[in-house]
């Protein structure tokens, strides 16, 4: 016969191919230039989808603010009045300060804008009237509600106002320097203005003025003048693009230094003389305001 069968075959099968030979002694290993390659090869990093950190400090910082607000009302309910006042006009503080970090920092978003505005209504809108329900109010029952009442209505129309204004019709130039109508923060501040009398006048044992301005009557004028003053037109400095000469510059300067310096000595008193300076700068906004509109109708007149 031609070929030899191997040992182990058997009838009725047929042979298959010879096994491959096996792996050498060196089969498998990696030389140590290649693991050395493999170590010093850069290793791509998973990149992750959302936004930055830095678009995200506005919104944190709006909700530090708002757990300011809450904060408030729990003191209120507790008694602790200062503090009520001392969180809310941190609130304002933060209010102040998460839009313009927004515009810095290029994190402005719409839901920034809503969630900025609902925590302004209850920071501003809510907090203080109920403070001043139960610093004073209460005792007039359900009379002493109404004013609570209409405050937070009127807060809640002058945000709505804001942010519809946002999506309309473009304002003339020398109106994007103005407010219509006195700001959330400033509205909270004019509103607890008997509160920061009411705590001066008790540090200086004044009975007489800590017993008027706790009274119910003048906390639900103060209430309710504020609220017709949130939702009425006046045009009101907005201080963002304002212009201070050069001649007023030092003396800005040195007052805002005294202002802190007076407000870390004795903050109630700088807070309510800041209501009252407030209050004196409307009528000059107003006539500001008139000024700027008339030499605009002016010049297109002359075009």
């Amino acid at each position: 016969m031609s070929g030899t069968p191997p040992a182990d075959w058997r009838p009725g099968t047929i042979p298959g191919p010879p096994p491959a030979p096996g792996p050498g002694p060196g089969a498998g290993r990696v030389s140590p230039i290649r693991r050395l390659r493999r170590r010093l090869r850069p290793r791509s990093r998973p990149r992750f989808k959302g936004l930055s950190f830095n678009r995200l400090v506005p919104n944190l910082m709006t909700l530090i603010g708002l757990c300011a607000g809450l904060t408030a009302m729990r003191f209120a309910l507790e008694g602790r009045f200062g503090s009520a006042a001392v969180a809310i006009t941190v609130a304002g503080v933060i209010d102040g300060l998460d839009g313009r970090l927004a515009r810095l920092l290029k994190g402005t978003s719409r839901f920034g804008a809503e969630f900025d505005s609902l925590s302004d209504f209850l920071c501003f809108g809510v907090a203080p009237a109920f403070t001043l329900y139960l610093w004073s109010l209460q005792r007039l029952g359900a009379y002493g509600y109404t004013p609570c009442l209409l405050f937070s209505v009127c807060m809640a129309l002058r945000l709505a106002r804001f942010n519809a204004s946002l999506d309309g019709a473009p304002r003339p130039a020398y109106a994007y320097n103005f407010f219509t109508g006195v700001p959330a923060p400033a509205g909270a501040g004019l509103a607890l203005f008997p509160l920061f009398v009411g705590l001066e006048a008790r540090s200086l044992n004044w009975n007489w003025l800590v017993a008027l301005s706790q009274h119910p009557a003048v906390c639900a004028l103060v209430l309710i003048g504020t609220a017709l003053l949130l939702v009425s037109t006046l045009p009101v400095w907005s201080f963002k693009n304002f212009k201070v000469p050069e001649e007023y510059i030092l003396p800005v300067l040195l007052g805002t230094g005294v202002f802190a310096a007076v407000a870390i000595a004795d903050p109630w008193a700088a807070l309510a003389t800041a209501g009252v300076i407030y209050l004196g700068m409307l009528p000059f906004s107003v006539r500001s305001f008139r000024r700027l509109k008339l030499e605009a109708e002016e010049m297109t007149d002359d075009e």
